[in-house]
């Protein structure tokens, strides 16, 4: 539906808004009816069997909240987790709720520079990582006098997680949690630039569950009697959100997968009986293609959600041939909007016919505009522009970044998401194209700047850009123009080597085309879409 407000085309989702707690701290919030599942299975260690009802999950984060005040954690703080999933990674982030502390969450595949960059622009008080990550902290921590549990077997001189656990919970300090107050601060690169701390609040974090799982239907999402499988890295907003705190909230139980693999997939989804499968689309299309699928009982699935990034026709209807018992829903999300914008109606209780390609009607309690990027002007259904989303589930904020917390949030209280779009007859939005320059590898965020000062800096570069280039098992990767610098002979394997070197595996670049110089704007913009247009007409070089 719409309405007109000062020439304003608004749309809001086809369900009616609700009632949402907006006033509970978010470990409130998701155990609110413990009382009814507490004996349930809450979370399953996907990798030992090891199972935790929700009376004991609830227990355990309170033990860590004490324990972590024991380690000199106060209110406001903030813990940065480095961790694959594990149950640990859930005990943590919702201790630190309790104590109204803050939790930044790091991909443990990050090299240290990155982990130390992550950790400093957070004023990071306390690492929680594993054993196999502590090479990449230790001089960090060292340098900082910064503690680091390990969740698993600790070199000497480390604190071992059990030591949290183990705390009275009846020592947790008395906090008055603000429903302003920051719990969340992952990193994003939002429409441009470096990657920035996106200050998600326990307001919004109840707001954006509630959106998907609350109300009259609460069908909308899944359920207490769902078995969701949790194989997205939980360090990303999308796992975070719509896997884990969406699933405490309704009662479910919760199968945590330490990270993807095709074959372990099968195996516990069969075993598991799960229901609810949220997947980006690289582990739908290995799904797709498996040759092994057939050997599995999957019919337990009764619905598959896609986010993270487009998902086409083909890889639609591949994935319906395979699981056919499955309905198959995508959802549209971004960091800073907290994180689900839109997301679909085909499996509430009466499935919607979905058109291909759509990303569902915009969330309950929030509103959506379509603006012309030129003008800003608000745009009638069935026109492209700039998506906007404005409600209590977008951020507060950018953390020290009042400048890009401007540009992207405006003073009407919209969210700009740099994505274009627009929403049809039917309240269904669909994603045609983007203004940001964000590339997306498998769902994962890789900023061109931060891959281009990075090259500006090699002694043989006098001028680089990195844009995006079409990858089918990827999406995207980045590829890099590059400007030698006089006399150089600088090649295409060493400045790749250079690169990987420093960052994560998915920032890494795929091709490097030498260009006389880089295409910019007078104002000095790299123009993005003059090399994205020569990659697809194949004349890159």
């Amino acid at each position: 539906m719409w309405d007109i407000t000062m020439h304003d085309f608004i749309f809001r989702s086809k369900l009616p808004d609700i009632y949402i707690p907006t006033h509970l701290p978010l470990h409130t919030y998701c155990f609110e009816n413990l009382s009814q599942f507490k004996h349930r299975p809450c979370l399953i260690n996907g990798n030992t069997g090891e199972t935790f009802n929700y009376a004991a999950v609830e227990l355990t984060a309170r033990k860590v909240a004490a324990g972590l005040y024991k380690l000199g954690i106060q209110q406001g703080d903030v813990i940065l987790l480095l961790l694959q999933n594990c149950p640990q990674f859930v005990f943590a982030f919702l201790g630190a709720s309790y104590l109204g502390a803050v939790v930044t969450t790091a991909n443990p595949f990050y090299t240290p520079a990155e982990v130390a960059k992550q950790a400093t622009a957070s004023n990071s008080k306390l690492i929680i990582t594993q054993s196999s990550y502590v090479d990449k902290v230790k001089d960090f921590a060292r340098d900082n006098e910064i503690k680091v549990v390990c969740i698993d077997s600790p070199p000497e001189g480390y604190l071992h997680f059990s030591e949290l656990t183990e705390a009275d919970e009846g020592e947790i300090p008395a906090v008055k949690i603000s429903p302003d107050d920051v719990i969340a601060l992952p990193y994003s690169s939002g429409t441009t630039g470096l990657p920035k701390g996106v200050m998600l609040t326990h307001k919004g974090l109840v707001t954006s569950v509630a959106q998907q799982v609350d109300g009259e239907n609460p069908n909308l999402y899944f359920n207490s009697e769902d078995v969701v499988i949790c194989v997205l890295p939980l360090f990303h907003i999308y796992s975070l959100n719509s896997v884990l705190l969406c699933g405490l909230r309704v009662g479910a139980s919760i199968l945590i997968m330490q990270k993807f693999e095709i074959i372990t997939l099968l195996e516990l989804v069969e075993k598991h009986k799960v229901t609810i499968a949220p997947f980006v689309p690289p582990i739908v299309l290995a799904i797709a293609k498996s040759p092994d699928i057939d050997r599995y009982d999957l019919s337990s699935i009764r619905m598959v959600m896609s986010g993270a990034a487009p998902m086409g026709k083909e890889l639609e209807d591949a994935v319906r041939a395979k699981l056919p018992n499955a309905t198959l829903g995508q959802g549209y999300g971004m960091t800073e909007a907290g994180p689900v914008l839109a997301m679909c109606l085909a499996f509430a209780k009466e499935p919607l016919e979905v058109k291909s390609g759509a990303c569902g009607t915009v969330v309950r309690n929030a509103e959506m505009k379509i603006v012309d990027p030129e003008t800003g002007a608000s745009l009638p259904r069935n026109q492209a522009g700039e998506i906007c989303i404005r409600g209590n589930q977008i951020m507060k904020g950018y953390l020290n970044d009042p400048e890009a917390t401007e540009r992207t949030v405006d003073k009407g209280g919209w969210l700009h998401t740099g994505d274009i779009g627009y929403i049809d007859n039917n309240d269904e939005l669909f994603i045609v194209d983007r203004l940001k320059e964000l590339i997306k590898y498998k769902g994962f965020q890789v900023a061109p700047a931060e891959l281009e000062a990075m090259l500006i800096a090699h002694p043989n570069i006098s001028d680089a850009a990195v844009v995006s280039m079409k990858d089918e098992v990827a999406g995207e990767v980045p590829v890099a123009f590059v400007v030698r610098s006089n006399g150089s002979k600088v090649s295409e394997d060493e400045i790749k080597q250079y690169i990987s070197k420093q960052v994560v595996f998915y920032k890494r670049i795929s091709r490097v085309f030498f260009v006389g110089s880089i295409p910019k704007a007078p104002s000095g913009k790299i123009l993005r879409k003059d090399l994205r247009a020569r990659l697809a007409a194949g004349t890159a070089m």
